[in-house]
């Protein structure tokens, strides 16, 4: 698998996230060190307030969102780069009026993702 178009990568939903889908376009299985992922949220999708046990490496292709990163919110659009480091609260709130559209490259390590209850923040 060197090449193969995104088109062809099955998009599937997020648990737990709104109206947002995410397209593994080069597994653990595929690449020995990072994985590749298409993340898609509609308009008024996102993700809630969460940690993950590695860190991201994110780049804006389309659209606008709020991210908040920590205790520091940002607005981020398309060309825009973004690094989550591992264990830092975090979420997205698609904030335009059109798809918001990322790449994540994560390593190939075990992730646990932890939703943040918001009555215990």
């Amino acid at each position: 698998m060197p090449v193969k178009h995104s088109h062809d990568v099955e998009a599937k939903n997020v648990a737990a996230g709104k109206d947002t889908t995410i397209q593994v376009l080069i597994s653990s299985q595929e690449g020995p060190n990072f994985a590749l992922r298409k993340f898609s949220m509609q308009r008024g999708g996102g993700m809630p307030r969460h940690t993950n046990t590695v860190e991201h490496e994110q780049y804006v292709l389309h659209g606008n969102a709020t991210i908040t990163i920590g205790e520091e919110t940002h607005r981020v659009k398309a060309g825009d780069v973004v690094f989550i480091p591992e264990g830092v609260v975090h979420s997205y709130e698609n904030t335009g009026e059109e798809p918001f559209e990322f790449l994540c490259i994560i390593p190939n390590k075990e992730d646990r993702i932890t939703i943040v209850d918001e009555n215990n923040c």
